[in-house]
């Protein structure tokens, strides 16, 4: 690849590392535009993947742009460009969450090519983690993933931990009372097997049925039981992260989205698998509990569940030549 000017092929083969990235029930929310003549990317919104009912501020399609966002800078700095970021860069156009502009790489690194290895290795696993702790020193090293995005990552623990697992068991309990929340969810879930599908959760990666453990374990089948799934336990001591940001605007959504795509692919690096509990944050009133009760600050945008355990199943992606269009 050209570290000058970037052509069509190119593009689209950073836009396929970009779109490895998680989002709220893999909707990937999110298109991309290309200029050849000054080798700019443009992250816009797909606001036609919202999700009205669970996330209606569209805090969640945020952070998975964000997401796919950091991936675009870490695939940049892998084929030796420096991705130069600007959020927002045209206010009369919201919708228009980010520019990157390739330039010709310089002595400054901040360790981006180093994580390529994980963009397409990270897979959300919804499967039982075994009871193996993290060392201090990687959830440091996970720590430091957020913090140098303008993030902070909390593992909390004792009763802390307690209350953020009854707050997600709260949110489950109210999703199955809310029909048009349940109907939101159900869109997005792929519960065949013949259905190619290019985005949503798939029934293969549902994950087994939880037979027991304090883990978060959200079940994407519904009411409706996949056939064929085993039950298993899961973690009796569930490994949490909270990312927080200390302010809640949509630039701090996008920041979240970048700090949790650095923290997933150091994890991944260091052997982690990964799988989200985001339930309560999709009820106002419960995220605002979920902070830490000694400190009280940050708003708390992503909870994280990490342990040891098998990675999860390649899930599907929109083909590019849906998200990317390329221009003179």
């Amino acid at each position: 690849m050209s570290a000058h000017t970037p052509d069509e092929v190119d593009a689209a083969r950073l836009v396929l590392d970009a779109t490895a990235a998680p989002s709220m029930h893999n909707a990937q929310p999110w298109r991309f535009q290309y200029a050849r003549s000054n080798a700019v990317f443009s992250l816009f919104a797909d606001l036609t993947r919202a999700m009205p009912h669970s996330d209606p501020t569209t805090r969640g399609l945020h952070i998975g742009c964000g997401a796919a966002l950091f991936n675009l800078r870490v695939a940049a700095s892998h084929v030796g460009l420096r991705p130069v970021t600007r959020l927002f860069p045209d206010p009369a156009v919201p919708e228009l969450l980010a520019t990157v502009r390739l330039d010709e790489p310089d002595d400054r690194t901040d360790g981006l090519a180093l994580l390529y290895p994980a963009i397409h290795e990270r897979r959300t696993s919804r499967a039982p983690f075994t009871d193996r702790r993290i060392p201090e020193e990687v959830r440091q090293a996970l720590g430091e993933a957020a913090h140098q995005e303008g993030a902070t990552l909390a593992l909390p623990a004792g009763p802390h931990l307690q209350t953020v697992l009854d707050l997600i068991n709260d949110a489950e309990g109210y999703d199955h009372m809310d029909a048009a929340r349940e109907a939101e969810t159900e869109q997005w879930t792929r519960n065949t097997d013949d259905e190619a599908a290019v985005d949503g959760v798939p029934r293969y990666a549902f994950g087994p049925l939880k037979r027991g453990g304090s883990a978060p374990a959200r079940d994407f089948a519904g009411p409706t039981p996949a056939g064929g799934r085993p039950r298993a336990n899961f973690e009796d001591r569930p490994q949490l992260a909270l990312l927080s940001t200390a302010r809640d605007e949509p630039a701090d959504w996008l920041h979240a989205g970048q700090a949790l795509e650095r923290v997933l692919l150091v994890a991944t690096l260091h052997g982690l698998s990964s799988s989200f509990a985001t339930q309560a944050l999709e009820w106002p009133e419960l995220r605002r509990v979920l902070r830490d009760p000694l400190s009280g600050t940050g708003q708390v945008q992503m909870v994280v569940r990490l342990g040891y355990g098998p990675p999860g199943p390649e899930t599907p992606r929109r083909p590019v030549a849906d998200v990317l269009t390329v221009e003179g």
